[in-house]
């Protein structure tokens, strides 16, 4: 003979719970965090250019507006650079510097030539050195330029940062409304009636 075993429901129940507080947890988590990186952001009091591409004149206050002050800074930075970047700005420091190495090395072996000669209108012409000092000046207008484009890096850096954390914030936000729905879907079919299972018994 058989009897009929009602199914327990209490580890489907169990689940459903887990899912509705691991939900409220990565929701208010997200949220703080979201939260957190809004009030940084506006503290700073930071307003987009208005030759930006997009939000111009906005308030930075979110993952847009950041994005967007994050681009227009690239723009500003390669625009005061020429078109350089960092790196290439580096390779033009070094170039500059080693021009005027050897200027400057041109220029001594020159001096010292027109000294044992006693040429003093040579000595009077080499006194200024303009080839060391032109590439001198190169040297550290370059190295000015890409102090700014490394500052400007910087800022975006930090920037994009912020946008980073506003999409992991999103995503712990959207896991925690998911493991919602699945501890919903869990409780509904805990509160279902339970299907009775046929169990076999000896007679």
């Amino acid at each position: 003979m058989t009897a009929a075993v009602a199914k327990s429901t209490k580890p489907v129940a169990i689940v459903a719970i887990i899912s509705f507080i691991a939900g409220a947890v990565l929701i208010i988590a997200g949220g703080a965090v979201w939260g957190m990186i809004t009030s940084q952001l506006k503290a700073e009091e930071i307003t987009i250019s208005a030759d930006a591409d997009m939000l111009a004149g906005k308030k930075v206050g979110g993952p847009f507006t950041a994005y967007a002050q994050a681009e227009v800074i690239n723009k500003h930075a390669l625009k005061g650079s020429d078109g350089l970047t960092y790196a290439q700005l580096g390779a033009k420091v070094s170039e500059a510097k080693d021009a005027a190495k050897a200027a400057d090395t041109t220029a001594s072996e020159e001096i010292a030539a027109a000294v044992d000669k006693m040429d003093i209108a040579k000595l009077n012409e080499l006194a200024a050195a303009p080839e060391v000092i032109s590439n001198t000046e190169a040297a550290a207008a370059a190295q000015n330029q890409r102090n700014t484009v490394m500052n400007g890096s910087f800022l975006r850096a930090s920037l994009f940062s912020s946008v980073i954390a506003y999409g992991v914030s999103a995503l712990v936000i959207g896991l925690g409304v998911m493991f919602l729905v699945i501890g919903f879907a869990f409780q509904r079919l805990a509160a279902a009636p339970a299907a009775p299972v046929a169990a076999r018994t000896e007679v």
